[in-house]
């Protein structure tokens, strides 16, 4: 089981009411597994149970990309923990085509759903509360590869973009009343998700704008490189930081 790597933090969201969305595998279990070792109670919901779903955090089946599947969250989230101090939207993901004329109109309408509209719909029902304590954190997991808005990811891509620029916004929007919003962007990372993702872009035709090559750190991200960040920014160790969107990619992207 992952712990938090500086001792002295062990404990640091002991008392906290955690929610984490797509924390059953990859990214979503390392961070549903460090708050569980800081102290925290946690729920986390994906669209099915696996074996990868962490012990000790509560878990609700519901799929994101609805507005059913968001308010059997929120409602889980009360039942669960009685509320919510911070609100993690890792949730998403994406399959490459060709080319982006390829990209199907449903497939956009799933992106919007899933990497955008989810956050901003669980968001919506989530932080009055914080709202009301004068206290809470959001962060926003989006992907480092919004810069390059490669064809093949162009549905991906755009629909990050629009979180990342909804989740300023919504930074002013609360700051006044304690509550700190940010985002956290990772770039290649080992997960099963993303090895099937780069398996199905390798049996595409050439001319994705895709890179295979590692990142100048010399090798893909870890999921826990990715929790270490989400973590950082939901606790007191950011407490005067909002708005922010941190990249952590090995240097893969240009940032900008």
């Amino acid at each position: 089981m992952t712990t938090p790597r500086n001792d002295s933090r062990v404990r640091e969201f002991t008392g906290k009411r955690v929610l984490v969305t797509g924390g059953s595998r990859g990214i979503g279990a390392a961070i549903v597994r460090q708050f569980l070792g800081s102290g925290a109670e946690v729920l986390t919901a994906a669209r099915s149970r696996t074996s990868t779903v962490p012990e000790g955090a509560a878990f609700v089946e519901a799929d994101v990309r609805t507005r059913v599947g968001v308010k059997a969250v929120a409602e889980a989230a009360q039942e669960a923990l009685g509320g919510v101090d911070v609100l993690v939207n890792n949730a998403g993901g994406a399959r490459p085509f060709k080319n982006a004329w390829a990209i199907p109109d449903e497939e956009w309408q799933d992106q919007l759903d899933l990497n955008y509209l989810a956050s901003v719909r669980l968001d919506a029902l989530l932080t009055p509360g914080m709202r009301e304590r004068r206290s809470g954190a959001v962060v926003h997991v989006s992907t480092a590869a919004v810069p390059t808005s490669a064809p093949a990811f162009l549905h991906y891509t755009a629909a990050k973009a629009a979180l990342q620029n909804y989740s300023r916004g919504l930074a002013l929007e609360l700051a006044p009343f304690g509550v700190r919003v940010n985002a956290v962007s990772p770039g290649r990372t080992a997960t099963p998700g993303g090895e099937a993702t780069r398996k199905q872009q390798t049996s595409l035709d050439e001319g994705t704008g895709q890179d295979d090559t590692a990142p100048p750190l010399g090798r893909d991200g870890r999921p826990d490189d990715i929790a270490d960040a989400v973590l950082f920014l939901a606790s007191d160790r950011a407490s005067w930081l909002t708005g922010r969107n941190l990249t952590v990619d090995g240097g893969e992207f240009p940032v900008g």
